[in-house]
């Protein structure tokens, strides 16, 4: 009985997507962040 079966191949493969959707998310959040920043400073530069 092999290690890799369909079954185990499966868990490893959704464990793997569910942690890069993590990492992605994580990112798309610092770049929302980071632009929001941006604005902010940008908006002070102008009014200072």
């Amino acid at each position: 009985m092999g290690r890799n079966n369909e079954g185990n191949i499966k868990k490893h493969n959704d464990k793997l997507h569910k942690e890069q959707d993590k990492e992605k998310a994580k990112k798309v959040a610092r770049e929302e962040k980071r632009k929001e920043i941006v604005r902010k400073f940008n908006e002070n530069k102008n009014n200072g």
